[in-house]
């Protein structure tokens, strides 16, 4: 299932956007969306190493060597 969304985009990134498509025989939709899902797993991973870093830093989460790690695991 997917959703339909809409957006402003300026006129000199919509018609890069379209020389793209035209060029390479896919849609700007195909080009849209490729953007958005790779930008927002950027955004995931820069969220979540944010979150960490304040964790460490307040004392909620502590570095464990590798080592620790895996003897970890056997338990």
């Amino acid at each position: 299932m997917s959703k339909q969304t809409a957006i402003r985009l300026p006129d000199e990134t919509y018609e890069r956007l379209q020389i793209l498509a035209d060029r390479t025989g896919r849609t700007a939709t195909y080009y849209i969306r490729q953007a958005i899902e790779t930008h927002l797993e950027d955004l995931e991973d820069l969220y979540l190493a944010e979150e960490a870093v304040k964790r460490l830093n307040n004392g909620e989460s502590e570095i464990i060597s590798g080592e620790e790690f895996w003897r970890g695991l056997d338990d």
